[in-house]
């Protein structure tokens, strides 16, 4: 899948998944323009950064209007803490709605007349927390299913000059994942409940995003790609005992 002469952006591409995206555009031959509040703490081969907080409208609108053609955006910024609902009022958890939810939508609203002079697409980097529950997370899973409709949506009104998917990613291991799963043996306990028994990395999760808008996804969008490795086992198997031997 080559990429060479196309702009691509990433939004939050210094670290983690963003930067596992950035890279995988990079060796596809595309000019890569990362965007977060820092920059990353090593230098990103093949890969530009500017400064931009993704929730300032303006800045979004300017970082855009500076650039000469965009053929690609990934809306990858977000995140969240881990946070109960009942812990933490509504204007904080809309926070976490505005950086999952509306920065996407601000970055593709800013992008479009450029995507669609390129005949370009946009990757939305969702997640499974949008399509099950996700207690001390509740927030964040409800942006990222209000993030894969919207893209929905989305491909129907710019379709034919944008062509818009979501890439839906399960457990990745980055940089952080200590924090969440814990050591080693914790990281390995998580992944073996995966069907692929691991988490995925980031640069496959690039290699995806690569693919959703190369021209071998042309005919592709309002699309869902799910990455999850098979998905999470029911938990009614661990505590069923029929045909436990079986």
């Amino acid at each position: 899948m080559d990429l060479s002469g196309r702009v691509a952006v990433v939004t939050g591409g210094t670290r983690g998944v963003g930067a596992g995206i950035a890279g995988a555009f990079a060796r596809a031959g595309a000019r890569v323009i990362t965007c977060a509040r820092r920059p990353p703490e090593v230098p990103m081969e093949g890969c530009e950064f500017i400064q931009v907080d993704l929730r300032d409208a303006a800045a979004v609108e300017a970082l855009f209007a500076g650039l000469d053609r965009v053929d690609v955006l990934v809306n990858n910024a977000g995140g969240t803490p881990y946070r109960p609902l009942a812990e933490a009022d509504a204007i904080r958890h809309a926070r976490v709605l505005e950086l999952n939810l509306t920065a996407a939508l601000t970055a593709s609203l800013a992008a479009r007349e450029k995507l669609a002079a390129a005949r370009g697409s946009i990757v939305m980097i969702g997640s499974v927390s949008g399509s099950r529950p996700s207690p001390g997370s509740a927030v964040y899973g409800a942006a990222k299913a209000g993030l894969e409709h919207l893209a929905r949506s989305m491909a129907v009104e710019w379709a034919p000059h944008i062509r818009v998917n979501t890439l839906v990613l399960g457990m990745v291991r980055t940089e952080l994942s200590e924090l969440h799963y814990g050591d080693e043996d914790g990281i390995a306990a998580v992944g073996a409940t995966v069907p692929m028994g691991r988490l995925a990395e980031p640069r496959e999760v690039g290699d995806a995003a690569v693919f959703l808008a190369s021209d071998a996804a042309s005919y592709i969008t309002g699309a869902s790609l799910l990455m999850h490795g098979g998905g999470e086992l029911p938990a009614f198997l661990d505590a069923a005992t029929v045909n436990k031997e079986a």
